[in-house]
């Protein structure tokens, strides 16, 4: 078997080419490869296409390339964190796939199996399906780029609309733990988008906390088979924020009154 780690981060990503396409995991600021992102971005890298459910905040994440113009086009569910995002979009720097979340899973799942496209009834009788839907605007705010119309076909009396696979140039995952051959165990709700990510990129880059030797890993706990990952660097100090933290004030019991006559 291959030993597939690499030394560090900067390695793992220095063939990431100008213009190439990343599946990155992570749902909001959870399980997303911090250190491979922050590797591209001292590499300089640019004209990214980016494939990941959000695009980080607007200091972290995919975040921080966004801030420096490093990204020109993204396919992604939810961007309601990233002001920079919103002011890019808007004033026609970045061009914005958006896609239903679900729809966005199965297309990153269906390129790694293989499938090149599959029909679902998520977005029928929306501009999702019948095209319209601002891509990039231009300086003045007007709509430059548009979506276009996408194949509705009848199966058993409801209608569905196909939506194509993705396989990205790179993915970049974070991991749990992994072996030098590349299996990977994600953790809990870390789990999230990253498999996905890792079986759909043709070069998938995987960042994990803590390195095991192969055969240390229960086979039956693998999440993704290191047939699907090509490097793996170990990161195991990352930093790891939460985009909103709530909590709920301490009550404070009210002095008993004294008894009275």
């Amino acid at each position: 078997m291959i030993d597939k780690v690499v030394a560090s981060a900067a390695e793992a990503v220095k063939d990431i080419p100008d213009g190439a396409s990343l599946a990155v995991g992570g749902f909001g600021l959870c399980g997303i490869p911090v250190a491979l992102i922050d590797a591209l971005h001292q590499q300089g890298t640019k004209d990214l296409e980016t494939v990941s459910n959000n695009c980080g905040v607007d200091d972290w994440g995919l975040g921080i390339l966004l801030k420096d113009g490093r990204i020109r086009r993204t396919v992604s569910s939810y961007v309601g964190e990233n002001k920079e995002f919103a002011r890019q979009y808007l004033s026609g720097e970045l061009e914005v796939v958006l896609t239903p979340q679900g729809t966005l899973a199965e297309k990153l799942r269906a390129g790694g199996a293989g499938i090149p496209a599959f029909y679902t009834a998520a977005g029928v009788g929306t501009q999702v399906s019948e095209g319209g839907l601002p891509q990039k605007y231009d300086a003045g705010g007007n709509i430059a780029l548009a979506s276009s119309p996408k194949e509705v076909r009848t199966f058993n009396g409801a209608d569905y609309v196909l939506e194509e696979s993705l396989t990205p140039d790179f993915g970049l995952v974070h991991a749990w733990k992994g072996d030098r051959h590349g299996n990977l165990v994600f953790h809990a709700t870390a789990m999230n988008f990253n498999p996905l990510c890792a079986t759909a990129g043709r070069i998938t880059i995987a960042e994990v906390e803590e390195l095991v030797e192969p055969g240390e890993l229960d086979p039956e706990h693998i999440h993704v088979p290191g047939i699907f990952v090509q490097r793996v660097v170990l990161a195991p100090d990352g930093e790891k924020r939460i985009e909103k933290r709530t909590v709920s004030l301490k009550e404070t019991a009210s002095p008993q009154a004294g008894a009275g006559a």
